[in-house]
């Protein structure tokens, strides 16, 4: 899966564990589904995912890992031989990407072009679309030229920016016994409102923490996916988008109402929220706001800080304007049942 600020790999098995141990749960949604790394963790457990996310991009990852079906693998590794056996052909991703920043080599920026052109023209049905869009996307983040986002590229190309371009076949589940997995785009809060979002047992938070838009720490793919060829701002090329889609969850202002409101239209048997100890909210705040659904866990998990934080802050000079404050982060698990005896379980872990 693509490189991910605020991947939950090593929350996994904790927050899989929890679920098994409350019964009758079938239907999971994961509302900020990102990388789908979740999803496709709970669908690979027999659950049966609906997931969300407001940019394009996740809701594609979402449609590959979360509801497209291994049935798809066969037709999926035929196009992927056609694609891979391409000729590259410099378009908008190689002038935009490649030319005026340097996130992407010139050769591995035509093959993107001409293989984004192709999927294009071949007006695939969902969730097969989305599923080879996934293929090019992992493609390219095998050889890109950043830290891990793409508010910037390196000053020197990168090591695995110089390897060729291959697709591969994205690891498709079978379907889930309670019934198909679902992706949806749309704002958070009007998701869990939705009849889409009913019939849901247990619900997965991964909100965003602060100001940081992953619009805008990933616009690479959002443009790769929609394939709008859009006009685009600073030495970073990110779409004039970023400056108007924002998330109510980038705003400190706005954070508390916007999540209270979240939690007061979830009604499941277990919520578990994931939170980050540089997040707008504090622990307190948020168990506060939990409680008004039932007893909380709270569990804690050490990790390092993605590249890039690791490294300071440079100006377009390459001189370093700030110093690396810490290393690592504190990541926050929150479990919330109305049922005393799941957290009271959870509790003597």
């Amino acid at each position: 899966m693509i490189k991910y600020l605020g991947s939950k790999r090593l929350l996994i098995p904790s927050i899989l564990e929890t679920i098994k141990t409350v019964p009758n749960i079938r239907t999971v949604s994961d509302v900020f589904s990102g990388t789908s790394r979740v999803g496709h963790a709970l669908k690979k457990s027999k659950f049966r995912v609906l997931s969300n996310d407001y940019c394009e991009f996740a809701c594609t990852l979402a449609r590959c890992y979360v509801e497209a079906d291994d049935t798809l693998t066969a037709d999926a590794e035929k196009i992927i031989r056609e694609l891979n056996g391409l000729q590259g052909s410099a378009g908008y991703f190689t002038e935009t990407f490649c030319e005026k920043s340097h996130f992407f080599q010139a050769k591995n920026g035509e093959r993107i072009d001409a293989i984004r052109e192709e999927i294009e023209k071949k007006s695939l049905d969902e969730p097969l679309r989305s599923v080879l869009l996934t293929s090019l996307m992992e493609a390219a983040d095998r050889v890109d030229s950043t830290c891990g986002i793409q508010m910037a590229y390196v000053k020197s190309w990168s090591k695995r920016s110089h390897n060729p371009l291959q697709l591969r076949v994205p690891h498709l589940l079978a379907r889930s016994p309670h019934g198909s997995s679902k992706a949806y785009c749309m704002d958070a809060n009007a998701f869990v409102m939705s009849n889409e979002f009913q019939g849901v047992d247990a619900v997965y938070l991964d909100p965003p923490y602060n100001q940081h838009s992953y619009l805008g720490n990933y616009h690479i793919w959002e443009t790769l996916v929609k394939w709008d060829k859009p006009e685009h701002y600073g030495k970073a090329c990110k779409r004039t988008e970023c400056k108007v889609k924002k998330s109510k969850f980038n705003s400190k202002r706005e954070y508390f109402e916007t999540f209270k409101d979240l939690i007061s239209n979830i009604d499941t048997k277990l919520i578990i929220v994931s939170f980050n100890n540089e997040g707008y909210l504090e622990p307190n705040q948020i168990v506060d706001v939990l409680r008004t659904k039932g007893d909380v866990c709270i569990r804690q998990t050490p990790y390092k800080r993605y590249v890039g934080a690791q490294l300071g802050q440079y100006n377009p000079r390459g001189e370093r304007v700030s110093e690396v404050s810490h290393l690592d982060n504190i990541e926050y698990t929150f479990y919330v049942s109305s049922d005393p005896s799941v957290v009271s379980a959870l509790n003597k872990d």
